[in-house]
């Protein structure tokens, strides 16, 4: 088809020495028969978030629903709305809520121990001694390679923190957690200016001359292998898989040095956000999160809000400058104070802020919540330290084959491991697997059709 007179090039915008800059992709950059199968096949995406030290379910004393409790309401059907919910209630179409999910394997843990397999399903207090992939990550090795970044890793705390006190959601496998990034400034600019003030030249000449350090490493461990025993041959293969994965990044790394860095408007993002003000911080936080998924730069990515270890740091003391309160965050989750509804609701408003910008934003011929799944919530339900029956809310995915607006009640003969979310959540984002960690199945209860 020939080209328009007001059709836009991105090589006409995008001149000049350095590092090029792209403009998002424009309506007038590409024909109308471009523009159609744009509109036809948006990404796919999948973000796990999680929230720590349970959260607030009381009875009411007449047996009606409890304004202040976590959960919207107490009957499986269509979504109502209390007080401590209300955020979400602009997002009905969008959200559901699933009670009774749970991960066997954090069962031995205890409460502030089982946040570390929310998004493994592993069962490192039994078989699994070390902690197992996590489900976007799955996701991400399947799918990783389409985007600059195969994941982003978020926490408030950085990090990964230790077995049982985990600061990342995120895993690659037997042993390997993902370290979390917290500093604003640093994450935008590991997302959006990578090679600082080198330019693409010197950067793919750092590349060249690291990859040809891993391959003399490679070539040593090749004529040592035969010398060694049976014991340290296995050792050495547990530290070649740490030289293959830096091999995968240089390569990753140098071929997408060809491809141009997205331009991003910082307008209202304040990258100097910090714990001083919490709202500003985790509200930046999803703003970065936000950013990397509209811009393409990762599909896949996890965001552990809280740490179940969080009471020795500055984390720890939000509720106090968000509320007033007097204490540490634990104790609000534990002690029952009167606050405890209004700090669920509080983080409920961050959330439902990002799942807003989501849905206001327009994608193809929906938004980009119909195209992104959301999983929220906590694998320490509530005060009494129980790892059973975790608070989950999941959002988004309309047009991946999820079907919201219900709270399902999966407690008693009806329980089933929240692994089987997990398996659905793949399959909706094209990664077709039957099992995942200790899934029985799927979750067809919330899939349309």
């Amino acid at each position: 088809m020939a080209r328009k007179s007001w059709n836009l090039d991105r090589r006409d915008v995008v001149k000049g020495a350095g590092i090029a800059l792209a403009l998002p992709l424009l309506d007038s950059m590409t024909s109308d028969a471009a523009i159609r199968s744009a509109v036809r096949q948006p990404p796919k995406r999948m973000v796990v978030t999680y929230i720590s030290y349970g959260v607030y379910e009381p009875q009411a004393e007449d047996g009606k629903h409890h304004d202040w409790s976590w959960w919207p309401c107490d009957r499986p059907g269509a979504l109502t709305f209390n007080k401590s919910t209300a955020p979400f209630e602009p997002l009905r179409e969008y959200v559901s809520y699933l009670r009774g999910l749970d991960h066997p394997g954090g069962y031995g843990m205890g409460g502030h121990s089982s946040g570390d397999v929310f998004a493994t399903g592993a069962d490192m207090s039994g078989s699994e001694t070390k902690n197992n992939i996590s489900v976007e990550q799955l996701a991400a090795k399947v799918h990783g390679d389409k985007t600059r970044y195969s994941s982003l890793v978020l926490g408030s705390e950085g990090g990964t923190g230790s077995y049982g006190m985990a600061k990342t959601l995120s895993h690659y496998g037997p042993g390997r957690p993902i370290p979390a990034m917290h500093r604003p400034q640093e994450i935008f600019n590991r997302l959006f200016r990578p090679y600082a003030a080198k330019t693409v030249n010197d950067v793919r000449a750092e590349l060249k001359r690291e990859a040809s350090v891993l391959d003399a490493m490679m070539e040593n461990y090749r004529q040592l292998h035969g010398k060694l025993g049976k014991a340290d041959q296995r050792k050495m293969e547990e530290y070649l898989q740490t030289v293959r994965a830096l091999e995968q990044r240089v390569e990753r790394t140098s071929a997408w040095t060809h491809q141009p860095l997205p331009r991003v408007d910082t307008k209202g993002l304040n990258l100097e956000a910090s714990y001083a003000d919490p709202v500003e911080y985790i509200r930046c936080m999803y703003d970065l999160l936000f950013l990397a998924l509209r811009t393409d730069t990762t599909r896949f990515a996890s965001f552990m809000t809280e740490s179940e270890h969080s009471t020795g740091n500055e984390v720890g003391a939000f509720a106090t400058r968000v509320l007033g309160y007097k204490g540490a965050t634990h104790d609000i989750a534990h002690k029952r104070p009167a606050e405890s509804g209004l700090w669920d609701n509080w983080r409920a408003q961050q959330h439902a802020y990002f799942l807003q910008r989501l849905r206001d934003t327009s994608e193809g011929d929906g938004n980009m919540l119909d195209n992104t799944v959301v999983l929220w919530g906590s694998a320490h339900p509530h005060g009494s330290h129980s790892t059973k029956q975790y608070p989950i809310q999941l959002a988004g995915g309309n047009r991946l084959g999820f079907k919201h607006g219900m709270f399902h009640d999966f407690r008693g003969n009806q329980w089933k491991p929240l692994s089987n979310l997990f398996v659905s959540m793949l399959n909706a984002v094209d990664v077709p697997v039957e099992k995942f960690a200790d899934s029985t199945g799927n979750l067809s209860q919330l899939m349309a059709g």
